[in-house]
């Protein structure tokens, strides 16, 4: 399926149908459609009676087969499965032996008399080894081989990777359109979700990770040291990922740096009134300092740090802001 605030994309994609690439890159904001996205242009390159704008069928026997996950020409490569006890905070990837079944996959001869189809999904988490498998027969394809590659995190590709496909970004919902969305989804509470997940609609929300995230924002509203470092081990009893903490601080931070400027906060509005007053009482200096921090933090939040001794630290430096503003006052 596509999402209707993808459709124009699709539009696009069907008026150059004649001059596809033999790989595409997908990117975009998490949270909007990239993997349905995808998974239906899969479908479309191989369906054997597609509409008239390129759409598939559903039909016939290649959409049939591709409904039932059984279509010998078409292969899903996604991260292998964390085992239990690392939880979210082991990092998933997608390995060289992975890739070099797709490579096996590629030079098979179709089943259908058709394309053979490999998607990958999210490109970004194959580690170094896996996407130099992957680069040399992007180079050469196979006669009849397309890769599709969908991507949360583009950066995080080899460059030699994105020049060989066709980059196709995947936009964001207009406000509205998001909104209505996710008013059916999620009722009440949509808009201010749907701010915290940066406009993306296609979220899900934890109830735990939502009771955990407004603890810690009542916590850094008024901050006090032990109570900061118990929500440390309350958080780490969890076993959620050092990036899931990251995200929830580098949010408020970044409005409560555009508070100091006397702008809108984005992720976090409801807290609209809080972050005034805090952006009065915090060190700027300070607080890029921490927003500095986070962010060279973030490429290892889902590696095996000691979450509780990367929060302490972080936490005890959010409250630093605060202290060193008074002393100075």
């Amino acid at each position: 399926m596509i999402y209707p605030w993808l459709e124009p994309v699709w539009q696009q994609i069907a008026r150059h149908w004649q001059q596809q690439p033999h790989a595409w890159l997908l990117y975009g904001h998490p949270g909007i459609g990239k993997r349905e996205f995808a998974e239906y242009l899969a479908q479309a390159l191989l369906c054997e009676s597609p509409g008239t704008n390129h759409q598939p069928c559903g039909e016939c026997t290649s959409c049939h087969l591709y409904s039932q996950h059984s279509h010998p020409d078409f292969l899903l490569v996604t991260p292998e499965e964390t085992d239990g006890e690392g939880g979210e905070r082991k990092q998933p990837l997608i390995k060289v032996e992975t890739i070099r079944n797709v490579l096996d996959f590629a030079h098979l001869s179709a089943h259908r008399g058709g394309k053979r189809v490999a998607l990958i999904y999210p490109a970004e988490n194959m580690n170094l080894q896996a996407a130099n498998a992957l680069l040399k027969i992007l180079e050469e394809p196979p006669q009849g081989m397309v890769f599709i590659l969908v991507s949360h995190q583009k950066d995080r590709l080899l460059p030699t990777i994105k020049s060989r496909c066709r980059q196709v970004v995947l936009t964001i919902p207009a406000p509205a359109q998001a909104l209505a969305y996710a008013q059916q989804q999620h009722g009440d509470n949509a808009a201010e979700l749907l701010a915290f997940h940066g406009g993306a609609p296609l979220f899900n929300e934890n109830d735990s990770h939502t009771q955990l995230r407004n603890e810690l924002i009542a916590l850094l509203v008024k901050p006090r040291l032990i109570a900061l470092l118990d929500y440390a081990a309350t958080f780490d009893k969890h076993k959620l990922a050092l990036a899931t903490f990251l995200d929830w601080l580098a949010k408020w931070l970044l409005d409560l740096s555009l508070a100091q400027q006397n702008m809108q906060p984005i992720y976090y509005p409801v807290w609209s009134k809080a972050l005034n007053e805090i952006s009065r009482q915090a060190d700027t200096l300070l607080l890029f300092a921490l927003i500095d921090k986070v962010n060279k933090l973030a490429p290892y939040g889902k590696h095996t740090l000691n979450v509780k001794m990367q929060l302490e630290d972080l936490l005890i430096e959010y409250l630093n802001i605060w202290q060193q503003k008074n002393i100075k006052s």
